[in-house]
């Protein structure tokens, strides 16, 4: 189960950058060309995910797969925008994380699937 996590991980890295690299390290550049260079870093952040899917699916149901993937989502995005874009972490970043708490309680509540 942890090979799922860290997969998930290392793939919202890729899509973090695809996303929203390209607004501190491409600003000003032909939008074809950084729609064309997000892609190929997406590819990578594909090659993680659905192996991490298929890997997950084995042990958690679709829904626990999904919290679990939007959890890593909002975990790697607030470091992105700290570290890399330099913004601020604002209260808003706490009460978001709440609400993913209580998604992982209502989607894990009953436990895990048994295979």
């Amino acid at each position: 189960m942890l090979e799922t996590i860290s997969l998930l991980f290392l793939s919202n890295l890729f899509m973090t950058f695809a996303w929203y690299g390209h607004l501190k390290y491409m600003n000003g550049k032909p939008l074809l060309l950084v729609i064309v260079l997000s892609w190929g870093i997406a590819f990578f952040e594909y090659i993680l995910q659905v192996p991490a899917n298929r890997i997950g699916f084995r042990h958690y149901d679709l829904g626990q797969l999904k919290v679990i993937q939007e959890v890593i989502t909002m975990t790697v995005f607030a470091g992105f925008a700290f570290f890399i874009m330099k913004q601020p972490l604002k209260w808003d970043y706490l009460w978001a994380a709440f609400c993913l708490v209580g998604a992982v309680y209502f989607m894990f509540r009953g436990g895990l699937p048994h295979a």
